[in-house]
């Protein structure tokens, strides 16, 4: 089929014929398929590879996005692996990275896709998400139980795991700010640090010193770059 397009000047229509073949829409489909690949390789580059969980800056702003449109039916959850500098120490790095990986996968399936779920550093990650003030308890003990079970390696050994787990809420603290909120489930963690049980933050926890969005003194705090 021919079509002619024409445009304002003296430019005249059989200057402009264009055929439309099916010749016409493979350019098209290329770019689509650029397009697809782009974006694929752009998500890569937001995840951590080891965890699939989201990199610090990707975390950052998706977390600051929920915030602001769900405000007090959303979370802040710090949570660190316990003695996980022993499980490196006694059964190797690769052990380690299959902890860290089951962790992540695990983080992700607990907070669901809407989330924003971070890998910090090391082994400490975070989680915003929405969450009802009635359902918070409950979740949150239903999240200590998942990172308290142990992690079978590829070889057949089993690993015993734990983590420590603080969370902050924009009803409780009365802000949304990211920071203060990380801060608080931070201090809130570290009251609660190998006790098996989550610990919500108070108004309390919100004055505690920090660096970065992080309680101050906690490993780490002060090579970070860029404030959560």
């Amino acid at each position: 089929m021919n079509v002619a397009v024409r445009l304002p000047g003296r430019i005249g229509p059989r200057t402009l014929l264009i055929t439309t073949t099916t010749a016409a829409a493979v350019p098209l489909t290329g770019w689509a398929l650029h397009a697809i690949a782009l974006h694929k390789r752009l998500a890569a580059t937001q995840k951590d590879p080891l965890t699939g969980l989201l990199r610090r800056d990707a975390y950052t702003a998706r977390a600051r996005r929920l915030l602001s449109r769900h405000g007090d039916n959303t979370a802040v959850v710090m949570v660190d692996a316990d003695h996980f500098k022993a499980v490196n120490d006694t059964l190797g790095h690769a052990a380690g990275d299959a902890v860290l990986a089951a962790f992540g996968f695990r983080l992700a399936a607990w907070a669901g896709p809407r989330a924003a779920a971070g890998r910090l550093g090391g082994d400490e990650f975070a989680v915003v998400l929405e969450l009802a003030t009635d359902r918070r308890a409950q979740r949150l003990e239903q999240l200590v139980r998942m990172l308290h079970t142990p992690v079978v390696l590829d070889d057949g050994r089993t690993v015993a795991v734990a983590a420590s787990v603080g969370a902050a809420a924009p009803d409780v603290l009365g802000t949304r700010d990211l920071s203060a909120l990380q801060r608080a489930a931070d201090a809130a963690l570290y009251d609660g640090k190998h006790s098996g049980r989550a610990v919500v933050a108070t108004a309390a926890h919100a004055t505690t010193p920090s660096i970065n969005g992080r309680r101050a003194g906690r490993p780490g705090t002060t090579a970070w770059g860029r404030a959560a």
